[in-house]
């Protein structure tokens, strides 16, 4: 009897690393995608001087939602069955200012020469029925543990303001009504979408209307300015005309 009950208590042991290690995986890709996101934020403000990313949320599915999302699904119940089923275990929402900067963002992350993009759906382009506009990536990053190298799915959408606003206005509307929305509400979403997405148009032509100007009027200055390491410095013209110079003269 003690031997069986030993025996038990070594496999329920030995089952509570795997799932340490198998969750530990997804928090560790979560940690190295929020750290790759936030360098391109930095480098992105420090050279254009506007920031493309607004929010950065992100999270990992606790276990009962995994669970949740198992039975619903009808997948086996073990570790391989997850892992090669549900990729969003792992999942960042990044919230932009204009429609532009999320495709900016996509690029900057899909140029990481570690990162490789298993999936991409783009309800921007091709909205859901609902309304629903968003970009969604499912990208795979390299994970260094003491058994190995792992590769982990990450979810990464990418919407902009007025897209997260409708959409956890929606979320909110369908959690309410236990997911039967009164089909007077259905339409009202939609038509809010619609909104969305005329207002999303409007701050997109008045930007580039403000960046345009900026650019004539940059180019009246004597100096450049950079920031980095909230550290002001001016770059005379002459050195900028010197290093694009040179720059000419090495690529001929």
């Amino acid at each position: 009897m003690d031997t069986v009950k030993n025996v038990r208590l070594t496999d329920m042991k030995a089952l509570k690393v795997e799932l340490t290690r198998f969750m530990m995986a997804y928090k560790f890709a979560l940690d190295e995608m929020n750290t790759k996101i936030n360098i391109l934020k930095e480098e992105f403000n420090y050279i254009h001087d506007y920031n493309s990313i607004e929010h950065v949320k992100s999270r990992v599915k606790s276990p009962e939602s995994i669970l949740k999302k198992v039975v619903r699904k009808n997948l086996d119940l073990n570790m391989q069955s997850i892992r090669e089923n549900i990729k969003d275990i792992a999942g960042v929402r990044i919230t932009c200012s204009f429609e532009s900067d999320i495709y900016k963002i996509q690029d900057m992350l899909q140029n990481q020469k570690d990162i490789n993009v298993l999936e991409c759906k783009d309800y921007i382009k091709s909205p859901k029925p609902n309304g629903y506009r968003s970009l969604h990536l499912i990208l795979e990053i390299p994970v260094f543990l003491s058994s190995g190298e792992e590769l982990i799915p990450v979810e990464i959408q990418i919407r902009t303001i007025a897209m997260d606003f409708w959409a956890s206005l929606e979320h909110k509307i369908y959690y309410k009504y236990n997911k039967e929305v009164p089909e007077h509400l259905l339409t009202e979403l939609k038509d809010a979408a619609t909104a969305a997405a005329g207002l999303d148009a409007k701050m997109e032509r008045i930007n580039k209307e403000i960046n345009v100007f900026k650019e004539n009027d940059s180019m009246n200055e004597e100096a450049l300015l950079i920031n980095v390491n909230e550290e002001h410095m001016a770059l005379p013209l002459r050195l900028l005309e010197s290093i694009g110079h040179a720059k000419t003269e090495t690529n001929h």
